[in-house]
């Protein structure tokens, strides 16, 4: 099983630059490109500070020249957001711009805050249809001249300028939970990028069966990788491991109300929650955060990964994103890298 960084600018305080966010970024890359991770991901989100990325393309385009082995990737395009055509043209030009270093990750989006306001009265179902259309004219695309006449998109004859280093483009991942997602997936040539969130390895097995069931049903289709994405915190002590399950349990509860999308946000600043109002989410207390989630002493992250691994998963992704200071992610990660990943064979292998 191979590693990586899912990693977003986040905004704690008002009283912190956007660009120091940025500069906390590329040390994190930097961090995992060092101890041997295999890819950095970064997801497309707007009008958040909870979670700053409004185009991941120019942050991999800003990391690319930083960067030497590392991949980057995109994880992920929210697809009904997107013109195939466009995609496929900034997805080839950053290609260019990483050397053959991109990897392409599609998604349907999850946050009607974000469907409001740049696709109003779009739905989960319909993001999904105009994924499922997406995904197979970007890959023609970017391997040529290519006409399309669907449902959401009609264009004559075009073809990605410019043309990705990779050849047919890069290697794309889709963002999956239900069968008929990893049926997609697997059907298309895609990779499969899972997260459980906060539900527990009941949930992590359960992704393998439906991947398992996917690939089991499309048998003349290569077996794709699947990558599990999950919050992890690799702790210097239990008590240490105990704060770390408090500052997830809160960031939960925000991921939970951005979700809902019913409390007031102010320059893309959600309004503070009461300890009463997280308290009444119990899904999301530390107890049930530290059972669910990948957080303990490196022995302990250890031991959970290694049950992932026997369950078949290709790549685990370190989700750093916790509203954690920048030093307490940084010592989570570089204990990650060197307590935890020689545990596993080949860390310092770039595919």
């Amino acid at each position: 099983m191979k590693f990586s960084l899912f990693v977003h600018m986040e905004r704690l305080e008002a009283g912190q630059s956007h660009t120091e966010l940025l500069n906390e970024l590329e040390a994190l890359v930097k961090l995992a490109e060092e101890g041997g991770m295999q890819a950095a991901w970064i997801g497309e989100h707007h009008g958040m500070e909870f979670t700053i990325a409004p185009n991941p393309f120019i942050q991999i385009a800003y990391l690319a020249p930083k960067t030497t082995k590392i991949r980057l990737g995109t994880s992920s395009v929210i697809a009904p957001f997107w013109h195939p055509i466009k995609l496929a043209g900034e997805t080839a030009m950053t290609d260019v711009i990483t050397g053959g270093r991109l990897e392409l990750g599609i998604a349907r989006g999850a946050y009607s805050y974000e469907y409001e306001r740049l696709h109003p009265g779009l739905t989960p179902m319909e993001a999904g249809l105009r994924m499922r259309e997406l995904v197979p004219a970007v890959q023609k695309l970017l391997q040529g001249d290519y006409e399309h006449q669907g449902e959401y998109w009609q264009f004559p004859k075009t073809s990605a300028v410019p043309q990705p280093v990779q050849p047919g483009g890069p290697p794309m991942w889709v963002a999956a939970r239900d069968p008929n997602s990893h049926e997609f997936a697997v059907r298309t040539g895609c990779n499969v990028q899972v997260t459980p969130l906060a539900s527990g390895d009941v949930e992590v097995e359960s992704l393998m069966q439906r991947f398992n069931a996917a690939c089991e049903a499309n048998p003349e289709v290569k077996r794709p990788q699947i990558m599990l994405l999950q919050h992890t915190y690799v702790a210097s002590d239990e008590p240490d491991a105990a704060r770390g399950a408090e500052e997830l349990s809160r960031f939960y509860c925000y991921f939970g109300a951005w979700f809902l999308n019913k409390r007031p946000v102010t320059r893309g600043a959600m309004e503070r929650m009461t300890p009463e109002e997280m308290a009444a989410m119990p899904q999301f207390s530390p107890e049930a955060v530290r059972k669910n989630l990948v957080i303990g002493t490196a022995d302990e992250v250890v031991a959970r990964l290694k049950s992932y691994e026997a369950l078949g998963y290709d790549q685990f992704s370190m989700w750093i994103d916790s509203g954690m200071s920048f030093a307490r992610k940084k010592a989570s990660l570089l204990r990650f890298i060197k307590e935890v990943m020689p545990h596993f064979q080949e860390v310092h292998e770039y595919a």
